[in-house]
């Protein structure tokens, strides 16, 4: 999960990569998803799976479930 930094509208953005500073830069690039372009980003939280499906459906319940993306993004302010 990234989130804009400060100076930023306060948004986040969950995906699934093999790279994840790579992503992180495309991202900062306005290379990344369409949702993501014009800000600029901090990685804060990262997860490892083994296999792309699971990665895959954590993303997807992460996407759908805004307290959880909520607390993620609390802890990661303190």
């Amino acid at each position: 999960m990234i989130k804009t930094i400060a100076g930023f509208r306060n948004k986040t953005y969950v995906g699934y990569t093999n790279d994840v500073r790579k992503r992180l830069s495309k991202h900062n690039s306005n290379l990344g998803a369409k949702s993501t372009k014009g800000y600029q980003w901090k990685l804060i939280y990262i997860k490892k799976f083994k296999s792309k499906s699971s990665a895959m459906r954590f993303e997807y319940e992460l996407k759908k479930d805004k307290n959880k993306r909520t607390l993620i993004k609390s802890k990661s302010e303190k």
